[in-house]
This record gives C-alpha cells, structure tokens and sequence, in this order.
C-alpha cells in the first residue's frame, strides 16, 4: 500500500484540478473501528502472527531476540507453534525459550546492520517485525491491522531488498516467488492482494510503479544471492521480469514518459509523476542488467533502450522543476525525489540540491516529514515515517551519512515501547496509526546497510550518456 505511506484511505476534494478521487475503498468513517486499536507490536511463530494491543503493552518488552513477550508479572506471551492464539506462560518456559533461540539463530544466519547499540537493536527489530509479516506462501502484509493487512507489491519489494542485504536470500526469493504468482496476465500487478493470493480485496486502481519496484528488487535479490543457484533461479523468474520490463517500455509515450498513474500516494495524477517515473526508470535498467546475465541481448537492447527514452524525460521535464510530484508542476514538492537517488538510480548531477529542497519544504514542526506539500492532499500536521525514512536512504547513497544519520536519529527515536515503528509521528511526536510498519522498517534496514557500507548497489544503465 505502498506500505505504510500510501494513504490508505484518503479523502480529497474533487474540486482540485490535477487530483482526482483517492482510490482507497474505504473512507475514514469505514476504518474508524480498525484505527481505534491499532496493534502496537507482533507475536509469530513460523506460520501464525497475532497482534499485541496497546492495551497489554505497557509495562511489557519483548525478550531480546525474538517475539516472545515478557508481561510486568514477570510471565511470558508467546505464539506456540502450531497454533493459532498466543499462550501465556512461567518465565523460561521452554517452548517460549526455544522459539527465541530458533529466532536469534536466524539473525545470526544474517547481519543485523547498524554503527551502534541502539543502531543494531532498532535494526533487529525490524528485521524481526519483517519476518514476523511475512507469510509462508511469500505475501508480505504491510501492517497487522485489518486495513494494512494485504501485500502490496511495493512494499514487498523493499521488504525482499532489505532481507538480501541482510543474508535472508531465501526470504527474499519467496516474495519474488510471490510476485510472480501474482502478476496479471498484462505484465502488471493489483495495488494489493489478499495474503492468500486469490486476488484484490476491492477495486482501487493499480499503480504502475509495481513494474519497476519488482524487476529492482529482483536485481537486489540476484546481486546478494548464492553465485551456485543464482543464475537458475533467475531463470525460473525471468518470465515476470520480461512481462513486467515489457509493459513499462510499451507503457512509455511519445515525450518517453509514462502516462499519469496512481503513485505511491495510491491517488491518481492528470499528469506523469515522480513516483512511478522514477521507480520504472530503476526497474528498467534493473531488468536489462538482468537480461544480460542470461544472455538475452534482444531483451537488454530493448529494455535498456526504453530506459534512456525515459531517463532523457525525466532529465527534460521533471529535473529542471526540482523533481516535483508531477511534470506539471502544479502539486509541489514530494519524498518521491529520494526515488532518483541510489539504491534505485544513479543520482543525475542535480539532485543534491533537489533532495535538500525538497527536505525543506516537505519538514514539519515535530521534525519528520509530509509526503508532499500539494494543498489538496489531506496530510495534516502527522509525518509519516517511510518519506522521512527515503531521505536517510537517499542521503546515504549520495555521500552525505551525517546528514541521513541525522534523518535516521529522529526516525528511530520515535520507535513505540516495544521498539516497534510506527507509520506516522502525531503533531506532538509521538508514534500513531499502525505499528509496526513493514515499509518504514524495510528502508530504515536499508538505510543502515547503505550507511556501513558507503552505499548500497544501484543498477547501472546499460546505454552511455545518460546525463
């Protein structure tokens, strides 16, 4: 949905020019009874996930490494496998010590990224939170509240990113798996399925942006994969990269932009945006690079070809207004701007100064950001921690880490009491609406990667003079 960011549910007025009607099915009075008690933390075995109410989390920490939830008793809450309802149990209990050593096992199998203590621990979580959403069948729930609880393509595939470079390789391949079971027969995607995979809970518009989010991810996955299976797994997800990279060049126009689509912000756009020209710009150059390491030079030649058509575009139309929402510049300001920067696309030469206006424009009061600055969008005075969170990644993939450690201070600082991150940040600073959030936490993992690593890959463009 994208995750957390996109409104979920969005009420705009029609009188607004370039916007039309949001695309969620539900208004706010539908969700008022799903707002009400939104989940605050996540008990999961290996197959089962039941949310933890405000109402039992106070006085309450997770014991270190797991999901298992020690009660101001001194008793432990966990999920026993096998079962579908959690239990409460005697401290050091032995099936709750087993599934907490099962889970510290599994970050061990990885890296949990981060410079310092607190870095590290906000990084396990999320990790912890990720694997806590992701479904057997490789659906990726965007929250555990009814509203939230639905894969969206987008958030999947930050979620397969950050799981690839934190050695999750097979956590990661099971969302592509995913993606590829759920893919349309037109190449593209619904804005969100149902985690069982039978289909769309409702009739929202679908976004184009999925046809670049999933070829990137699948780059990602295949640049930190096993080099022994790589290559034939690849093969086996070939066939949606091609359908998906396929219908991105066809969707390209005249002028090499994509048509007006709903973006990230799941409402619909007269004019081309920002926040599906960037991600298919990045899926683009991803399926090339991907079509080149099975030998299939018509595809890279074709995909790559679309990509220089649209990276020409965006150069032309988007660049010279800062990377605002929409080519026409009529919308404002908008964090899709971090979507030109790397781990997604090589940042063009003037994108430092796009992303430091942007910043400015975008920041509230409580110091997170607004997703943009359009006055018809119904944003309010609550940030929303996946836009402050694409600074902090943009910001460590162009060389400025104080600057994204900064943004990534105050993202972390607002992590509930179970250490949970939530989607928005009220007006007085505190967390609110749905936590935790499978995007926040998938960028914020990403973001520490890029950080200890001094950047994260991008893919390359496979066609010279981009800019």
């Amino acid at each position: 949905m994208s995750a957390g960011l996109l409104i979920r549910c969005t009420v705009i007025t029609t009188a607004v020019v370039s916007v039309t009607l949001s695309v969620c099915a539900a208004g706010p009075a539908d969700r008022r009874t799903d707002d009400a008690a939104p989940p605050v933390g996540l008990l999961t075995n290996a197959a089962s996930t039941e949310g933890i109410p405000q109402s039992l989390a106070e006085g309450t920490r997770y014991v270190a490494r797991s999901n298992v939830l020690r009660l101001p008793s001194g008793r432990w809450k966990y999920l026993p496998g096998g079962r579908a309802a959690a239990a409460i149990v005697a401290a050091e209990d032995p099936g709750a010590r087993k599934q907490i050593a099962e889970s510290g096992a599994w970050l061990a199998g990885g890296r949990v990224p981060g410079a310092s203590p607190a870095q590290r621990a906000a990084a396990e979580r999320a990790l912890l939170t990720m694997r806590a959403l992701l479904r057997p069948n490789g659906a990726m729930a965007a929250g555990w509240s009814p509203a939230w609880m639905y894969s969206w393509p987008r958030d999947s595939s930050f979620a397969c990113a950050a799981f690839a470079h934190t050695g999750h390789e097979a956590e990661a391949y099971r969302i592509l798996r995913y993606s590829a079971a759920t893919q349309r027969g037109d190449g593209t995607w619904e804005a969100r399925t149902k985690l069982d995979g039978s289909g769309p809970p409702d009739g929202r518009r679908w976004q184009l942006d999925a046809n670049g989010w999933v070829p990137w991810a699948a780059w990602h996955w295949y640049r930190t994969a096993p080099r022994a299976t790589r290559q034939a797994r690849l093969a086996t997800l070939y066939p949606m990269i091609r359908k998906a990279a396929d219908h991105a060049a066809a969707s390209l126009r005249a002028d090499g932009l994509p048509p007006a689509s709903p973006d990230y912000w799941e409402l619909m756009t007269t004019t081309p945006n920002i926040g599906t020209a960037a991600p298919l710009l990045a899926g683009l150059n991803s399926s090339a690079d991907l079509a080149g390491e099975l030998n299939r030079p018509g595809d890279a030649a074709r995909w790559s070809g679309a990509a220089k058509r649209l990276s020409s575009a965006i150069a032309r139309k988007f660049a010279p207004l800062g990377y605002q929402r929409t080519v026409d510049g009529r919308h404002g300001y908008d964090s899709a701007v971090a979507f030109m920067a790397p781990p997604f696309n090589a940042a063009p030469a003037d994108l430092p100064r796009a992303l430091d206006t942007s910043y400015k424009a975008l920041l509230l009061p409580n110091g997170g950001l607004t997703p943009g600055n359009d006055p018809a969008a119904p944003w309010g005075g609550n940030a929303w921690t996946p836009s402050t969170s694409f600074f902090a990644l943009a910001w460590a993939g162009t060389g400025r880490p104080a600057k994204a450690r900064q943004v990534l201070d105050w993202v972390l600082a607002k992590r509930n009491s179970l250490g949970e991150l939530p989607e928005k940040v009220d007006r007085a600073g505190r967390p609110s609406s749905v936590a935790p959030l499978a995007w926040t936490g998938s960028i914020t993992v990403l973001a520490l990667v890029a950080l200890d690593d001094r950047g994260l890959p991008t893919p390359p463009s496979r066609f010279r003079g981009e800019r």
